[in-house]
């Protein structure tokens, strides 16, 4: 009895123990709850580059996507502007230096125009943050290159999206993230439905597709229609997994219309929409993301426009249906580009086009406190939340440190120069937090 009681014992902790490595790693762009939070505890307030850094590791070039992080592995996507290529990286957690480094493409576009890492002067290829299972990595990159490796660097596969599918018709840099759910590989395109100057095609589809990650093989590709027009088909997020009493789910925001998506199969399993009634906007691109909580969903409409939060359970076509709130006009509560972070019972909405951070009720859309965020320039990266605190970054790198209850600026760490167009989310693990400049990733911990 004693043994079996010793090894039952043994399990638990084994298991445990597992549950909080787990806990600890921030596995794709939104963290472990794909909303943004962690519940890691006593991370630093105050930082510089020379101050409270673990390591500061040289990057190649610059880039919006966020570093993953899984065991003592950081996975960083990246332009090369010397060598003109787009680069997978893998850092080592505890020591900042490289693990392994592949060129994954070289910025293909439609028509042989070169060889590019970047298709507008405001972003670049490399933005779309990487994701893993802890089996595998999977990169992404705006030009269509899709591939997948071993955690010890070893290629698994490598195909192009644009190049099988069609060239993308965006206006602008095509960047979402992919997305590993439910042992399936998901990436969504949302596109325009008609050409782009030389890219796309008239009737292009948009869709959701499921690849085998172990092999990069479609499973299912998922037409997703939508009535938007023009610019305002385009969508730049990415798609939210989300387990709603027991429902599993896929959410996508984009051309109009949040739909929940069955995991397995793609079917649609509901439809909300719209904030671009009447006339049909033309010109409202999305780019945040959405985000679930306490029995809603927020999406963010474009531009100054409001946010609104579907109820979340329903089932079939509900853009009939009255949104369980949406926020006031010119409310500070609007986001044209970061998405929102779920913490602690509580939706944190940053507005870069308002420069203000807003803590709402989930369930009536009551602003409990909104604080006007500090510095001159504006926060295009997604809020995090950890520790009590929320971290913002803005364009320049300058990190705030604010009171989640409260709003309170707690600190102001200056992280890069002025100019710096810093679009990477920070990101928490292993009780540190992972900051990326223009031309470095820091490490900051106590």
């Amino acid at each position: 009895m004693r043994t079996g009681a010793k090894l039952v014992a043994t399990t638990v902790l084994t298991l445990l123990a597992a549950g909080a490595t787990i806990a600890q790693d921030w596995p794709n762009w939104r963290g472990p709850h794909f909303n943004g939070s962690t519940q890691a505890k006593n991370l630093p307030v105050k930082f510089s580059p020379s101050e409270n850094v673990k390591w500061a590791a040289d990057l190649p070039g610059s880039s919006a996507a966020t570093p993953i992080i899984y065991g003592n592995n950081v996975f960083v996507s990246s332009a090369d502007p010397k060598n003109e290529a787009l680069v997978a990286l893998c850092l080592d957690r505890l020591t900042g230096k490289v693990k392994w480094r592949h060129a994954v493409g070289s910025g293909y576009q439609p028509g042989g125009e070169g060889n590019k890492i970047q298709m507008d002067d405001r972003s670049n290829y490399a933005s779309p943050s990487p994701v893993t299972d802890g089996k595998r990595v999977v990169f992404f990159f705006g030009n269509g290159d899709l591939a997948a490796f071993d955690l010890a660097g070893a290629k698994l596969w490598q195909r192009n999206v644009q190049k099988e599918y069609g060239d993308f018709a965006f206006q602008w840099t095509f960047s979402s993230s992919p997305q590993l759910y439910a042992g399936k590989l998901y990436l969504q395109i949302l596109q325009r439905d008609q050409p782009v100057g030389s890219r796309g095609k008239q009737g292009a589809p948009s869709f959701l597709l499921a690849l085998d990650p172990a092999t990069g093989k479609e499973l299912w590709r998922q037409e997703r229609p939508s009535k938007a027009v023009m610019e305002s088909r385009e969508a730049f997020s990415t798609p939210i997994p989300h387990d709603h009493n027991g429902r599993k789910q896929l959410i996508l925001a984009g051309g109009d219309y949040l739909t929940g998506h069955d995991p397995q199969t793609g079917k649609e399993l509901w439809r909300w929409g719209t904030w671009n009634e009447g006339h049909r906007e033309a010109w409202w691109r999305l780019v945040p993301s959405p985000v679930a909580g306490a029995g809603v969903v927020l999406v963010c409409a474009p531009k100054r426009q409001p946010v609104y939060a579907a109820n979340l359970g329903g089932t079939g076509d509900l853009t009939a249906a009255a949104p369980a709130w949406k926020s006031e006009d010119r409310s500070p509560v609007s986001s044209d580009v970061p998405t929102p972070l779920f913490y602690n019972g509580k939706f944190y909405v940053l507005s870069d086009v308002r420069r203000s951070l807003s803590c709402v009720e989930p369930k009536t859309g009551a602003v409990v406190w909104t604080v006007p965020v500090p510095g001159r320039q504006m926060c295009w990266a997604s809020p995090t939340g950890a520790d009590g605190k929320i971290y913002l970054i803005n364009l320049n790198g300058d990190v705030f440190v604010m009171d989640a209850a409260s709003g309170k600026v707690l600190a102001e760490n200056a992280m890069d120069a002025e100019g710096a167009e810093i679009r990477s989310s920070v990101a928490v693990a292993h009780g540190n937090l992972f900051i990326r400049t223009k031309d470095k990733l820091y490490c900051v911990g106590k």
